[in-house]
C-alpha cells in the first residue's frame, strides 16, 4: 500500500509515519511544507504537483494545518483568520483532488478537532473543526469509485500540553491518536470522525 502523510513533521505525522513504516507491504511517503517532498495545503498548485509527481496512491493522510488561537475581537481579519486556507479550505482542497488520484477503494483520511471549548481565544478553531466535521460525512456519499472518506478529531494531544507547561493528563495521548487514524486506513467506514480518547473511539 503506497500512502501519503501530508505534515509528517508534526508530533501526530511523525509517529504515524513511524508505526506504518513498521508495517510489511506498507510505502510511506512523508510529505510536508519543509521537508524532500513538498506540499502546502493553502497552495492547491502544491496538491496537484505532489500527486503528478507521486502517480497514483492507495491513501492519503493530511494531518499538516491547524487553526489560530485568537479572539473575536483581533485586530484585523488576517489575525483571525490564520489558517483558514490550509486546514479548512485546504482539506477541502485535498479531497477534491485525491477524488482524482487514489486508487480504486483507496482511503483519505482529514483532520478535524474538537469544535466546544470553555476558554476564550478558540472561536476560530471551532469555526473550522465543525466545518469539517460537518464536510466528511457529506462529502463521504460524494466520492467516486469506492474511496473512503473519514476523519479524525484529536482534541488536545497530552504530550503537546506537556511541552508547553499545561497538564497533560486532559490530553490524549499521541500513540491512541495514530491508533484512530490506523484503524481507518485499515478498516472500512465511510463518513465517520472519530474522537480518539473517547469510549465510542474506543470501541471502534
Amino acid at each position: 500500500m503506497k500512502i501519503v502523510i501530508i505534515g509528517a513533521t508534526g508530533t501526530i505525522g511523525s509517529a504515524l509515519a513511524d508505526v506504518l513504516e513498521a508495517h510489511p507491504g506498507y510505502e510511506v511517503i512523508r510529505a510536508s511544507r519543509s521537508g524532500p517532498v513538498k506540499v502546502d495545503l493553502a497552495d492547491p498548485a502544491s496538491i496537484d504537483a505532489l500527486f503528478a509527481t507521486l502517480g497514483p496512491v492507495d491513501a492519503v493522510v493530511a494531518v499538516a494545518a491547524s487553526g489560530t488561537i485568537c479572539r473575536i475581537d483581533a485586530p484585523s481579519d488576517a489575525d483571525y483568520l490564520t489558517g483558514l486556507d490550509g486546514k479548512l479550505v485546504g482539506q477541502v482542497q485535498l479531497a477534491r483532488r485525491a477524488a482524482r488520484y487514489l486508487t480504486d477503494g483507496g482511503s483519505l483520511i482529514l483532520t478535524s478537532g474538537i469544535f466546544e471549548f470553555d476558554e476564550p481565544g478558540m472561536s476560530f478553531t471551532a469555526l473550522v473543526n465543525a466545518g469539517l466535521a460537518g464536510f466528511v460525512p457529506a462529502a463521504a456519499q460524494e466520492m467516486p469509485r469506492g474511496i473512503r472518506l473519514n476523519a479524525v478529531s484529536p482534541g488536545w494531544i497530552s504530550e503537546t500540553l506537556r511541552a508547553i507547561g499545561r497538564d497533560a493528563t486532559v490530553g490524549t495521548p499521541v500513540a491512541e491518536v495514530v491508533r484512530a487514524y490506523v484503524e481507518l486506513l485499515q478498516g472500512a467506514d465511510r463518513g465517520r470522525v472519530v474522537e480518539p480518547g473517547t469510549p465510542e473511539a474506543r470501541k471502534g
